[in-house]
């Protein structure tokens, strides 16, 4: 038998997080699918915690790329926030990854966070509110993906159209003088969802956020 590493153990880990969510994954379920003894895995991580940092920060590797010359602020901001959101498309355990471990522990978690905390100390935010702003930013990024209007958490693709059919007849069958524009957009609305419209309009909305008040205080600044 081969030597069980650590990175087949994160990609296992990542696995049945994304299939069966993150409570399925326990180092005895992990160990008996890898087929090694409990001993084995506690070699690498000594506790569930331990193993949730690692499996977040194994999903953001590679998040922060090399700085492309002359280019902006929020270019840069814009691309990494929409990584995160790509990242938490593709596993949608990675919310309740974040969620669940220590991020101390996650290097490039931090890496990420420091990497934004400086790119809005540029622009005359304090590292207070850098912080805070990041911290804005990864849960817009979870509640992006956790509102997606084309699936819905342990639901079938059928199941989730059939929901949406009966959400969308409901909301026609309103009055239409009470809720005209409503109403409106239940008759009009594309069948399925425009999935990558909806999370274009997300991106926009929140990096335009943070261009705001950047611009806010570039205003104060001058004046």
């Amino acid at each position: 038998m081969s030597k069980l590493t650590r990175e087949a153990v994160l990609d296992r880990a990542v696995r049945l997080a994304d299939e069966e969510g993150v409570a399925a994954v326990s180092v005895r379920r992990l160990a008996a699918e890898l087929d090694v003894t409990p001993m084995a895995m506690y070699w690498h991580f000594k506790n569930k915690e331990e193993l949730f940092s690692a499996a977040a920060d194994h999903l953001l590797a590679g998040l922060i790329g090399p700085p492309v010359p002359e280019q902006a602020w929020n270019e840069r901001l814009r691309a990494m926030v929409g990584r995160v959101i790509e990242l938490m498309r593709a596993h949608r355990s990675l919310p309740e990854l974040l969620r669940h471990c220590d991020k101390s522990r996650a290097l490039n978690f931090l890496r990420a966070t420091d990497t934004v905390l400086g790119l809005l100390k540029n622009e005359g935010f304090t590292l207070t509110e850098g912080y805070y702003v990041a911290g804005y930013l990864l849960n817009g990024c979870m509640g992006l993906v956790a509102g997606d209007p084309s699936c819905r958490p342990n639901m079938g693709e059928r199941e989730a159209a059939e929901q949406r059919r009966q959400h969308r007849a409901a909301l026609t069958a309103l009055p239409p003088d009470g809720f005209p524009s409503i109403t409106e957009w239940a008759r009009t609305a594309p069948e399925p969802p425009d999935v990558e419209h909806y999370y274009a309009i997300g991106l926009d909305l929140l990096v335009a956020g943070v261009e705001g008040l950047a611009a806010a205080r570039r205003s104060q600044g001058r004046s």
